[in-house]
């Protein structure tokens, strides 16, 4: 479980986030919505413990995340942020292999290569695992580096805006992925990511973090709190929660 108590930050002299206050249960999927500027990358950073907040304490697992060394959040959590820089020449299967690091610290072993090799086939890779990352497309890079968060291993993934520039098609494929990822089978995975698109949001996120002007507006289960109402209150503008041959879309009207 993730445990965040009166979290504020400042940056620049703008405060960020006012005194957020959150429990995300563990095994879920779930999604930080609200409008541009509403907090949700500073507040994925700060669970992850990129930022250091003014006040207030991050508990993932039981651990203070800010008291924790570089390695220790390694192997606790993963963090894939909007921009991932250049990897020029760099193998997809060396990318990949990229995410073990926290665990062999630069001496691989048999286990650490049977994980590579599982998240290669898990994020349907092993065809390019020769190509260079920079000759992919949008979809097909992305699934590289999404894949390099899974062979970190960790109880907890954080992904920011994923889904950036991505055709529909890459769209299903990666939610697809992720859902499927966070059953509850020996690997289970702990995700929370951060989504403009909330008709992607409706139809996967287990749980909802709504964010507005740096205040959490509401957390739960999608199904429980999430509403037209909600929606519309807190992008300003009027939208619906309605279904479409059986699954879930938001639509503005």
């Amino acid at each position: 479980m993730i445990e965040i108590t009166n979290l504020s930050l400042s940056r620049d002299g703008v405060k960020i986030l006012h005194d957020v206050s959150l429990r995300l249960p563990q095994g879920r999927l779930a999604a930080i919505i609200g409008p541009n500027g509403a907090g949700k990358s500073t507040l994925l950073h700060c669970m992850a413990g990129l930022l250091v907040p003014d006040h207030g304490q991050v508990y993932v697992n039981g651990q203070d995340i800010h008291a924790l060394r570089e390695q220790s959040r390694a192997l606790i959590l993963s963090l894939l942020t909007q921009s991932q820089g250049a990897v020029p020449r760099l193998s997809v299967r060396d990318l990949v292999a990229f995410g073990r690091w926290p665990h062999h610290r630069g001496r691989p072993g048999p286990a650490d290569h049977a994980v590579i090799a599982e998240a290669m086939t898990r994020f349907d890779l092993d065809a390019l695992a020769q190509r260079s990352v920079d000759s992919l497309s949008g979809g097909q890079r992305q699934r590289a580096f999404v894949a390099m968060a899974y062979a970190q291993s960790t109880p907890w993934m954080f992904l920011d805006e994923p889904l950036a520039a991505l055709d529909p098609k890459y769209v299903r494929d990666i939610m697809d992925r992720l859902h499927n990822m966070t059953g509850p089978d020996s690997g289970q995975r702990s995700i929370a990511l951060v989504l403009h698109d909330l008709s992607v949001a409706a139809r996967y996120a287990d749980f909802c973090i709504a964010m507005k002007d740096g205040r959490i507006v509401a957390a739960g289960p999608w199904r429980e709190i999430v509403t037209s109402e909600l929606l519309s209150d807190l992008y300003d503008t009027p939208l619906r929660l309605a279904e479409l041959d059986g699954a879930p879309v938001v639509v503005g009207l």
